[in-house]
């Protein structure tokens, strides 16, 4: 019995360092991102491009790693399958890296990861319309201190400007709305598959489909310096493939709720990081801001979304 415990505090111990690590990681990738697009004139379709294919073809080949006996190609089998798994990786995966790439390189990564982490409201909305839930005090509140705190980031609490780029608001409010558009309807996929070769295969497809707006070959890296290239290291296998796998492989050792809540420090990291390092600065009533979208941020994670039907 002793052995089983201290087997299974080991195991949650593992889950949680996991979740906690590729929230990391996914936060210092966007800090890093920020950097690549505002400071070394890296070009944003270029950059997704890579992202998704070099962090697809890693998550695969992690997978027939881990398991070389099961076919990577399972999920081509129903033609059914197929369409939900295109449908995954053009509207959720390709929508949810680009607009929030395109909102870091029009704005900062603080900003841009904010406005992504809202998606949870887009979902209860969502929810609400399609008849599967109603609205409760809880809900009210979320909606709220979301109103609120998106409020004072983007003004300062000045109605009379804006003290972010509409261009990235515009990219921020899309990178959410594809975020809850990707968690939704993900669920169907997810039940019959492996995340890593589900998440693997909607990075290649979108990678696919980015290469027709700017190939992965299309790009020199003789005018790069050294520590260019090795930010875009950094940013497409730590904080995107590695990432992604660390964050998928907790799910083993921890439910779905708990990973979330640990998922929760990826905007603490991009707010400090980007303050820290890129000398990003915020106002007073903008920090107002933050705290209500940080502690809003918190509480969706811990609230049980109703089940799709």
């Amino acid at each position: 019995m002793e052995v089983h415990s201290m087997n299974h505090t080991q195991h949650r111990l593992k889950g949680v360092l996991f979740a906690i690590i590729g929230a990391t990681l996914w936060g210092l990738g966007g800090t890093v991102s920020d950097l690549l697009f505002n400071q070394r004139d890296i070009e944003v379709d270029w950059y997704v491009t890579a992202r998704l294919l070099i962090s697809g073809i890693f998550l695969l080949s992690l997978y027939k790693l881990l398991h070389p006996k099961q076919s990577m190609f399972i999920v081509f089998k129903k033609p059914k399958t197929i369409v939900s798994l295109f449908i995954y990786s053009l509207i959720g995966m390709l929508f949810v890296q680009y607009a929030y790439m395109a909102s870091i390189a029009t704005g900062n990564v603080a900003v841009a990861t904010l406005l992504q982490y809202i998606a949870p409201v887009y979902i209860i909305i969502w929810f609400v319309i399609r008849g599967l839930d109603v609205f409760r005090p809880f809900d009210i509140l979320a909606i709220a201190m979301t109103l609120i705190g998106t409020f004072l980031l983007l003004t300062n609490g000045s109605i009379s400007h804006l003290v972010v780029s509409p261009t990235s608001l515009f990219w921020g409010i899309i990178s959410g709305l594809a975020l809850a558009f990707y968690t939704i309807y993900a669920t169907g996929l997810l039940e019959k598959f492996p995340s890593i070769l589900i998440v693997g295969w909607a990075m290649i497809i979108s990678g696919c489909a980015m290469s027709f707006k700017h190939p992965i070959w299309d790009v020199s890296f003789s005018n790069m310096s050294a520590s260019t290239i090795i930010y875009l290291i950094f940013g497409i296998i730590a904080g995107t493939a590695f990432a992604f796998y660390l964050f998928i492989d907790s799910l083993k050792y921890l439910s779905p709720k708990e990973t979330t809540l640990l998922g929760t420090i990826e905007p603490v990291i991009a707010v400090v990081t980007s303050a820290l390092w890129l000398g990003v600065t915020f106002q007073s009533v903008q920090v107002i801001g933050i705290v209500l979208i940080l502690i809003l941020i918190l509480m969706l994670s811990l609230k049980k979304q109703p089940e799709e039907m």
